[in-house]
């Protein structure tokens, strides 16, 4: 019976290239001279901190496009609101998503089993969805459906077998 397992996964060594291409533009660009701006890579967050909001705003804006140059989907970037920091300065923390949530499980199996396709089933294992069907076809019809669908986390298809 062919399967295939969806995932939600970030690449961290292109997440980690993403931060430091991003703190070495911070450090040369003269707009953040003397604002003290900084990205750090922490486990599982990205720390950003700064002496305003605006600069904040604009260090954010910098990782962003860092990550999209890189392939990350920004899906995978979840916000903190900002708190105030030491010093007067502001920080802000991005949690990098890994796995999928048991919540977000329970939406996809749903979404599958609404989809109505014939022989296919899914099943949760950890942070992963397991989805068997009797057919090859069946099943990548669901990745097209899934592609498609918007569930404000980035999905991959991998591990298909026959």
């Amino acid at each position: 019976m062919p399967t295939f397992d969806v995932s939600s996964e970030l690449d961290m060594q292109e997440v980690r290239n993403a931060v430091d291409q991003a703190a070495r533009e911070i450090t040369s660009r003269y707009d953040f001279k003397g604002t003290d701006t900084e990205i750090t890579l922490g486990e599982g967050a990205i720390t950003l901190q700064s002496s305003s909001e605006d600069r904040l705003a604009a260090g954010r804006q910098v990782l962003e496009e860092k990550l999209v140059r890189r392939k990350v989907s920004l899906k995978g970037v979840t916000y903190s609101p900002v708190a105030d920091a030491a010093g007067g300065t502001v920080r802000q923390e991005a949690a990098l998503a890994a796995g999928i949530s048991a919540d977000k499980a329970r939406e996809l199996n749903k979404f599958i089993k609404n989809l109505g396709i014939k022989g296919v089933s899914s099943q949760t294992q950890g942070g992963q969805l397991r989805v068997s069907g009797k057919k090859r076809d069946t099943l990548q019809e669901v990745i097209a459906s899934l592609k498609e669908a918007d569930f404000a986390i980035p999905l991959q298809f991998g591990n298909f077998r026959d």
